[in-house]
């Protein structure tokens, strides 16, 4: 009698992505879900992945950054309705960090837009719902657009070796590739789209696979290439994009939080002739100021253990003022490092809180951020 292979998941309404067998082959240990799919979150030490990304490089899984596509003839006038970001100067060919909000000036997702043709976009989305929020943004828009999600599945190679890699697949020709810019390439047959993007703060390219079927194959391409170089499967660092700043949709910003709070200003654009979703609102916010604001801080105490895993009080004078919205001990930096919320009263450099990490109550101090390469110039370079 024939006996079934075990399979993992939890059933079809969590997709797996193109190279989830590959992951699990090359060690994989655990999983979350990331835009109702499984997203690799554990290679073994969090520590050790984070040298292997800032030493040598890493491949990611993150097919979880799913594609809305804006095609048609009103694509870039639609594109922009979505985003307080000016778009009138975005190429074909570039990429452009964007924020969509709503109404109310609020963040719905924070991800990366993509300008493949004149009238077509790809928005790669953060974790949130962005095509339900498209194509019903898209029903009364009067505007001639389709909004659909194409099989696009990308992977993140990233870290100091990977341009190297990126020569050792695709020729001397990838060294033209701009920071926040995109090419086509095929590689043995495997159509990709290439950008020099990453959610990583180091040198690190994202490879759009377009063909599903063939996410096994290029998984281990790119190991092969890459073996010289040291290169080892991984998962985006936490410690990593807290030292450079990088914010987490859910984390560091939901729904309820506006640009101003975060002092993303450069990517709200009022005085542009062109209307957006949440524009009113976001005058108003920019006339009577924000009531809260973001802080880097350096958290007292023993090392974290890891990441946390719910929001912590701040607290001053007994009183809470704030919270930690993203903490991780940085093994390069041996401190604390984390991310928070505070009343704009708290917000000055050198102010100090109560917070209650696991391992008892210490002290929080304000500083500036990023912690590290706060001018972002290993990512550009």
């Amino acid at each position: 009698m024939q006996t079934q292979k075990q399979e993992f998941g939890f059933g079809t309404q969590i997709r797996k992505s193109p190279y989830f067998d590959a992951t699990v082959r090359w060690g994989a240990k655990g999983f979350s879900v990331y835009n109702h799919m499984y997203i690799p979150r554990d290679f073994g030490d969090p520590e050790q992945n984070f040298w292997n990304l800032v030493n040598s490089a890493i491949l990611c899984d993150v097919a979880v950054e799913r594609q809305v596509e804006i095609t048609g003839p009103d694509a870039a006038k639609f594109a922009q309705l979505l985003t307080p970001r000016d778009l009138s100067k975005c190429a074909v060919g570039q990429c452009k960090y964007v924020l969509i909000t709503n109404a109310e000036g609020g963040i719905l997702n924070d991800p990366i837009l993509l300008r493949l043709e004149e009238n077509r976009f790809w928005i790669s989305l953060a974790d949130s719902d962005i095509l339900l929020w498209a194509q019903g943004v898209a029903v009364n828009s009067g505007l001639d657009v389709t909004i659909r999600e194409p099989d696009v599945s990308p992977l993140q190679l990233q870290g100091p070796q990977s341009g190297k890699i990126m020569q050792a697949l695709f020729g001397d020709s990838i060294t033209e590739l701009r920071y926040y810019w995109l090419r086509e390439y095929e590689l043995d047959g495997i159509p990709l789209i290439v950008s020099r993007t990453g959610w990583s703060s180091e040198l690190g390219y994202e490879l759009y696979l377009l063909d599903g079927s063939k996410g096994d194959e290029l998984w281990e391409k790119i190991m092969a290439a890459g073996a010289p170089f040291g290169l080892q499967p991984g998962h985006t660092s936490t410690i990593r994009r807290i030292e450079g700043g990088m914010l987490s949709y859910h984390a560091d910003m939901d729904i309820n939080t506006n640009p101003y709070e975060l002092g993303l200003d450069r990517l709200v654009e009022l005085d542009m002739e062109a209307d957006f979703i949440g524009k009113a609102a976001l005058k108003r916010i920019r006339e009577t100021g924000v009531s809260r604001k973001q802080v880097g801080l350096v958290i007292d105490g023993p090392a974290l253990a890891g990441p946390n895993s719910r929001f912590w009080a701040l607290e001053k004078d007994g009183k809470q003022v704030g919270k930690v919205t993203s903490a991780v001990f940085s093994p390069r930096l041996e401190q604390n490092i984390a991310l928070a919320m505070v009343g704009v009263d708290f917000a000055a450099l050198g102010t100090s809180f109560d917070v209650e990490t696991p391992s008892g109550i210490t002290t929080a101090t304000v500083v500036d951020k990023p912690f590290f390469d706060p001018n972002k110039k290993i990512a550009a370079t």
